[in-house]
């Protein structure tokens, strides 16, 4: 039986183990802190819940398929609740809540963005096609240039929009600039601004309407909680408080792993769920695969970083479960994030309200907010030292100003503040790039950090910072994808994947013929 290590129980990590350990290897997870799920975690301050990271959970049905992998039912871990609406978005002179269900949706363009009901019509047709086209792309390796040859790479590069950013995608269906935004927001977290990110990630906005959002009752790092219960049924270790040194290397072999005290411990395989700049920097020191030296990690293009204030605050607002507010000038908001990497004064924020769907989370009467204000990454060399208070006070009262949070500063029991320092220094993210190496097409599939971290015969990397790319089930994703490729080198029987779903969640009753 071969002896499998983790290095770090994130849910990249949490899923490899689970998915190694129900094929009958060996597995050991190591983690450097004192709870499981890195930034899929919770945080607990007085009697407010938080989570710490990952707040949108779409693509339920990915994750209900892992859990099937290993012959468990995901509700007998998790309680999913469907949110109605998905999310609000907040302009400047108007607010559009976003559904998914296709009557709204018409309802809702018609009055607030007239003349777009058709469009939003061929931008739901179409993009369905094109999820179909590249979902293939997402859940198989990508390790070689030939990768990109195969039938079904071959049948997806249409859908790329080679030389065709997101708002000239969005551009054919919709002719209003902030309709457009509506489509666009999720790839600032991708390290992109919508006028420079590939088409193709038109699917982002289409997954959330299509197949919904969803909160676990809880919160969302219910879910890691609930791998790492799956993995002591399986008697699967996993070693808190236990960071690791470095990465033992010999040759084209990883031999083990060297705990902080010194201890050296020896695997067959080694599973890396670790920030992907951060193991290539720190751990595994004089790498020998020479496209991901520290030298070129360094010249990588990195997502945004985020600064978070997660708030307990002694009142309740009327706040929908997730609500998005754009800064008034969003195009000079994300070059202030990517390009000229200064602090905006105009700023976009998400705000999360959970309790209007989980009241677990805040005393009676009570509620937590989650502020994230996307931040450039710490290649700005920003003193957030200095500058923190003073940042987050502007955020504050631009929260109270746009958002109508009356007193907001007031209410506030507990408080935590979150920089982009301490996602580097405190959760070992790289540069503080809370959503890892941007997803250019330059950095995507075969230009990515591959699965099989080539020339070692048994290192393998899952996470955001390896193929297929960042986000919960997306990672998710990339655990699958490198567990089978264990399984295969090995002769075993791999673990299959299934097609789409075809029962979208939203309403499509005049136009189900046309999108199934």
């Amino acid at each position: 039986m071969k002896k499998i290590y983790v290095i770090g129980a994130g849910p990249g990590g949490l899923t490899t183990a689970m998915l190694l350990a129900n094929a009958g290897y060996e597995v050991e997870i190591f983690e450097k802190e004192s709870f499981v799920g890195g930034r899929t975690s919770a945080i607990q301050l007085g009697e407010y819940t938080f989570d710490r990271g990952p707040t949108f959970l779409n693509m339920l049905y990915l994750i209900r398929e892992i859990f099937e992998l290993t012959g468990r039912k995901l509700e007998d871990y998790v309680e999913p609740v469907a949110l109605t609406p998905l999310y609000e978005l907040v302009y400047h002179n108007k607010r559009f809540t976003v559904t998914s269900n296709y009557d709204q949706m018409i309802e809702t363009i018609a009055a607030t963005f007239p003349g777009n009901e058709q469009g939003y019509t061929r931008y739901l047709q179409e993009t369905h096609k094109k999820l179909e086209a590249l979902a293939p792309l997402l859940q198989r390796k990508m390790d070689s240039i030939k990768d990109l040859f195969t039938p079904e790479a071959l049948k997806a590069l249409p859908e790329l929009e080679l030389g065709k950013s997101l708002m000239d995608k969005l551009g054919e269906y919709f002719d209003d600039e902030e309709l457009q935004l509506a489509f666009t927001f999720q790839s600032k977290y991708l390290g992109m601004s919508p006028w420079n990110c590939p088409g193709a990630f038109s699917i982002l906005s289409y997954i959330e309407q299509a197949y919904g959002i969803y909160h676990l009752k809880g919160g969302i790092h219910q879910l890691t909680t609930a791998m790492a219960t799956v993995l002591a049924e399986m008697n699967v270790p996993i070693h808190l408080n236990t960071p690791i040194k470095e990465i033992v290397q010999h040759k084209q072999r990883i031999e083990g792993i060297r705990l902080e005290h010194g201890e050296l411990l020896h695997c067959d395989e080694l599973v890396i769920n670790a920030d992907m700049g951060y193991a290539m920097t720190k751990l595994l020191k004089n790498t020998k695969n020479r496209q991901w030296t520290p030298q070129k990690i360094e010249k990588k293009q990195y997502s945004c970083s985020t600064f978070m204030l997660y708030l307990g605050i002694d009142t309740q607002y009327d706040l929908q479960h997730h609500t998005i507010l754009f800064a008034e000038d969003y195009r000079k908001n994300m070059e202030q994030i990517s390009k000229t990497k200064v602090i905006s004064t105009d700023m976009s924020i998400y705000v999360q309200n959970p309790v209007v769907t989980d009241d677990s989370l805040a005393p009676p009467g009570k509620s937590t907010l989650y502020i994230l204000a996307p931040v450039p990454n710490n290649f700005s060399e920003i003193a957030w030292d200095d500058v923190k208070e003073d940042y987050r006070t502007l955020l504050i009262k631009t929260l109270e100003k746009r958002l109508g949070l009356t007193d907001l500063a007031s209410h506030i029991e507990e408080e935590l503040i979150v920089t982009p320092i301490d996602w580097e220094q405190k959760m070992n993210v790289y540069q503080g790039a809370t959503f890892n190496l941007g997803h250019q097409l330059n950095q995507m599939m075969t230009f990515r950090p591959h699965n099989h971290f080539a020339p070692y015969e048994n290192c393998w990397l899952v996470g955001g910072g390896t193929h297929p790319g960042s986000g919960l089930p997306i990672i998710i994703e990339s655990a699958r994808i490198s567990a089978n490729l264990i399984l295969a080198r090995d002769g075993k029987k791999t673990y299959p994947i299934k097609p789409l779903p075809t029962d979208v969640q939203y309403t499509v009753t005049k136009l189900s013929h046309a999108l199934l």
